[in-house]
């Protein structure tokens, strides 16, 4: 197997002193990536720029007509949450094109699996506007290449947060599954189940809305009931995982159980996904969120070590899931008309 891991150094120079979504997040990972040991060794990719038509295969002009002129007068802020610096224009497309890039190099099998380290993240951008810490829809973008080459393309967020930016970008697109776990309510006030897709997108939105406090058996639990039978009826060319930690239980930005060990035991379960479909494997996570350093850092290298062969650590705790959970993702298995695969 050969695996690429894309990370440039522009993305650690988006920054806002004192705020949430900082460089140090990238440091942290990058820095535990190095003192970890791979199945295999994690080559180095290369980013590159992102066109305005690339960026507008999700986005109206106006958006980076935005992020453009807020960076060329030295920074300011798209909204409360969302800021832009000399850089961040240049750390953003940089963070698309290498998406891009790299999806396309695992479809043709120079690589067999990758992960974009990059910041900002991207799963809140929508069509309209830049927003929630996200400057340009990385994953949606990348979704619609691979799509652009006749390619089934499954996304799976499970980010804390409900990726808004992703569903809407992809709400109307059909060449495409998207299916999201998140603490609800929460920010940004989106992610239902009637939330669906309309048009050639209709029926291809699956959002899975979790209580806070729900930790490794309860994220297991829905994986196994609604993605597992998803990916396996969809049979998609290659997974793309919006790859959020700040469901870990550290996390001050969320109210989440989830473990490192509950992180590698879902992305084995996707690696399982990968081989058993059409996806001869294929697969490539994107950052997203995770705003504790150290849960952060650990549940990256959790992903990477299962993604590149190695074996996902037993759970900590063995706690079945909440019954009232158990019960809504049987809900939501009814109502999406999923058989256990």
């Amino acid at each position: 197997m050969r695996f690429a891991l894309a990370q440039d150094p522009h993305f650690t120079k988006h920054l806002r002193e004192g705020h949430v979504e900082r460089p140090e997040r990238l440091e942290a990972a990058l820095e535990a990536i190095a003192a970890a040991e791979f199945s295999v060794p994690l080559e180095a990719f290369p980013t590159r720029r992102a066109t305005d038509e690339e960026i507008g295969l999700c986005h109206h002009p106006s958006v980076w007509e935005k992020v453009a002129e807020l960076t060329e007068a030295g920074g300011g802020n798209i909204d409360s949450d969302t800021y832009i610096n000399p850089f961040s224009d240049t750390a953003a497309r940089l963070a698309v094109g290498a998406g891009i890039d790299l999806c396309r190099a695992v479809l043709e099998g120079e690589f067999q699996r990758g992960f974009l380290l990059a910041r900002p993240p991207g799963h809140h951008a929508t069509p309209t506007a830049s927003m929630g810490f996200c400057l340009y829809s990385t994953i949606a973008i990348a979704a619609k290449v691979c799509a652009g080459f006749g390619k089934r393309v499954l996304v799976f967020d499970w980010d804390v947060h409900h990726g808004n930016g992703t569903q809407d970008c992809l709400y109307d697109h059909g060449g495409s599954r998207f299916v999201s776990f998140h603490q609800s309510p929460f920010y940004p006030g989106s992610g239902y189940p009637d939330e669906r897709g309309e048009g050639e997108g209709e029926g291809t939105i699956y959002n899975v809305p979790l209580p806070a406090g729900c930790g490794d058996a309860e994220y297991l639990l829905a994986y196994r009931e609604i993605v597992r039978p998803l990916i396996r009826q969809y049979d998609p060319h290659i997974l793309l995982i919006s790859a959020g930690y700040d469901a870990h239980h550290n996390d001050l930005l969320g109210g989440m159980k989830v473990t490192r060990q509950g992180f590698a035991q879902m992305a084995a379960l996707v690696a399982e996904d990968a081989e058993a479909t059409s996806c001869e494997g294929r697969l490539v996570g994107f950052l997203e969120g995770g705003y504790h350093l150290g849960g952060l850092a650990e549940s990256v290298v959790a992903t990477l070590d299962v993604w590149t062969g190695g074996v996902a650590p037993p759970l900590p705790d063995n706690s079945p899931p909440d019954d009232t959970v158990k019960r809504m993702i049987h809900r939501l298995c009814d109502r999406f008309e999923l058989t256990s695969a």
